[in-house]
């Protein structure tokens, strides 16, 4: 396969003068193991390990490689694996932070087109959730679509369409079955060669059924929802990229069931312009939208204009965002702060500053 067929454009050119020599080639992270990497490459797929080099330079997670990612590789004739030199710029990243209470960016995939947020309509839609990850999506830099699957299943199809597009402003909405292979037709248009589109959403949602339908052919195995909840068995249980018969390429991920945001300077902005054009019409500049005399959120919240629960939502993600920040800069503080502890030790066991 050549690289156009993997996705390559001219953007990630001028990040290769660096490794102008013939010993080195690029390769694109299909598949991400522990300590290993599968990659697509023109001659083919290949195994990797970061370099040491690389591995010695990279200091949180997110700088080791992601699945989407494009890599500097240099094969290794020895056991015919190649290792990774380096990760090209990233045009796009969806990225959350990692589960529990460590304050770290975990990337769930890179250069990334088109992001399919799958929700399921049989009784799985939650609005909420939906808007949390439509903040992750408008922030990772790729255009978000809403797919809600399932709608054999669902008896309101129509009027659950249009309570999801109230709250995804400009956001294409596509209701389908893929187990019924019913409209699936609509994702086409984002399945051109070329493009790299990343299904995400919740286990049992039915990423991995849409994934097979979009292929032609089983990738996953795929495994019915527990009764009662509605909620699935994890079937996918590594993020991977497929290139699909169309000659898009498709990162299927596992579900998600704790999704915390990581950044939203753009994507809250995006995901709730209302309430951000709202907020610019209240009387106070600082006005934190309680009981503020002239506020205009408050107002549009006892016209009925405004959904109690969207802003709500909104208060509460804001919150999150806040805190998240404080402590990234804790923790920027804390390494550079590490930093120069390493660097003082290095210069007092120097020869030249010794007596």
């Amino acid at each position: 396969m050549n690289l156009e067929q993997l996705g390559w454009s001219d953007r990630y050119a001028h990040s290769l003068k660096p490794y102008c020599e013939q010993t080195f080639a690029v390769g694109r992270v299909a598949v991400e193991y522990r300590q290993t990497y599968l990659l697509y490459t023109e001659q083919g797929e290949q195994l990797a390990e970061v370099s040491g080099k690389l591995r010695h330079q990279t200091t949180d997670l997110q700088d080791f490689p992601a699945v989407g990612d494009w890599v500097v590789i240099q094969s290794r004739p020895t056991d015919h694996r190649a290792t990774i030199h380096a990760i090209l710029p990233r045009m796009s990243k969806f990225s959350r932070k990692v589960a529990g209470s460590k304050t770290e960016e975990q990337v769930i995939a890179a250069n990334v087109d088109t992001v399919f947020l799958v929700s399921g309509l049989d009784g799985d839609l939650n609005l909420r959730r939906i808007e949390r990850y439509l903040i992750l999506a408008w922030e990772s830099g790729a255009n978000p679509v809403i797919v809600l699957n399932k709608a054999d299943l669902c008896l309101q199809v129509a009027q659950q369409v249009a309570a999801v597009e109230a709250i995804a402003i400009g956001v294409p909405v596509i209701a389908l079955s893929a187990a019924q292979q019913q409209g699936m037709d609509a994702l086409q248009p984002y399945l051109q060669s070329g493009q790299t589109i990343a299904l995400l959403g919740s286990s049992g949602v039915g990423k991995s059924t849409i994934a097979n339908q979009l292929n032609g052919e089983p990738i996953q195995t795929v495994q019915a929802v527990r009764q009662g909840d509605d909620r699935g068995k994890h079937t996918t249980t590594h993020r991977q990229l497929i290139l699909l018969p169309s000659g898009a390429l498709m990162i299927d991920t596992p579900g998600m069931r704790e999704l915390q945001v990581w950044s939203g300077t753009e994507g809250l902005p995006e995901t709730f312009p209302e309430i951000e054009t709202l907020a610019q019409q209240c009387h106070f500049r600082d006005c934190q939208h309680q009981q503020e005399p002239g506020c205009a959120v408050q107002q549009a919240l006892v016209d009925g204009h405004l959904d109690q629960g969207r802003f709500l939502n909104y208060q509460k993600l804001q919150r999150e965002l806040h805190y998240l920040t404080r402590k990234q800069d804790q923790r920027a503080a804390l390494a550079e702060k590490e930093r120069w502890k390493k660097i003082h030790k290095s210069l007092r066991n120097h020869p030249k500053y010794q007596e």
